[in-house]
């Protein structure tokens, strides 16, 4: 069918067929370079089994956090006025631009043993987060978060405010109009956010080591095994960079209809 705006220039084509070439070749090339024979072999390993066991568990506690704790704080930046709400969403996106090694000398400087707030909790309760199970959900929360408020505020600002205007000329209150008006409105933008926040917890490797070290079983998460990997076995390195890419073509067809959706 011919465009009735006329054939698409070259000078926008050819740099839109490059940049497609940039991030299909690498993807296509580790495919290609996988050594599939000894695939299973590789994929029934022990440390994959518990990288990969620890990885989802670790990503699903912090999406759940991140529900918890991103839910109203996106209610807040998209529903209500308030001086220094700018300021506020400002601090909130900062981890999403941090280096992944300064996040994690940033979470150790708060949360470490010595930390602002680690110092006195291990004097209270004698628990630290560094090097923990907890300390690696704790690293994916602070990574993730940002993402996913931002997601959930998107899809909050999206729905009408006036079935909100509406609800409380009822008489409902704020909190229930959260809870039957606002959210019902915003669920698939929502859910979205919340898969979002887990794939960027499941990929999330620099604050996790710095912060956490790399302990197999404790805090050895699929990007921290692959990286360890590469540094003895390319096969096996594959191999694993396979099944996190796999994890991440799931999450993109997942959220074909929300973000991939044509108009």
């Amino acid at each position: 069918m011919r465009d009735p705006l006329g054939r698409p220039p070259v000078a926008l084509m050819v740099p839109a067929v490059l940049a497609t070439l940039l991030l299909v070749v690498p993807l296509v090339a580790m495919v290609a370079a996988t050594n599939w024979a000894a695939l299973p072999d590789q994929l029934r390993s022990e440390p994959l089994r518990e990288a990969l066991w620890l990885s989802l568990t670790t990503s699903t506690a912090a999406t759940f956090i991140c529900l918890v704790l991103g839910l109203p704080l996106a209610w807040l930046l998209a529903r209500v006025e308030f001086r220094g709400r700018g300021g506020l969403r400002a601090l909130v996106t900062v981890p999403l631009v941090l280096p992944p090694v300064v996040a994690g000398i940033a979470l150790r400087t708060a949360f470490g043993r010595t930390g602002v707030i680690g110092e006195p909790l291990l004097a209270l309760t004698g628990f630290a987060f560094p090097f923990t199970t907890a300390g690696v959900v704790l690293a994916h929360v602070f990574v993730s978060l940002p993402f996913v408020v931002i997601a959930m505020e998107g899809a909050l600002r999206s729905a009408d405010r006036e079935y909100d205007a509406a609800a409380a000329t009822l008489g409902a209150t704020r909190w229930t109009t959260f809870r039957r008006v606002s959210v019902p409105l915003a669920l698939p933008g929502i859910l979205a956010g919340l898969v979002l926040g887990w794939a960027r917890s499941l990929g999330e490797f620099g604050a996790t080591i710095t912060f956490n070290g790399n302990y197999p079983g404790v805090t050895q998460t699929m990007p921290n095994l692959i990286y360890v990997t590469r540094q003895s076995d390319q096969d096996a390195a594959l191999a694993l960079s396979l099944v996190m890419l796999l994890v991440s073509i799931a999450v993109l067809l997942a959220l074909r209809d929300r973000w991939l959706g044509t108009p």
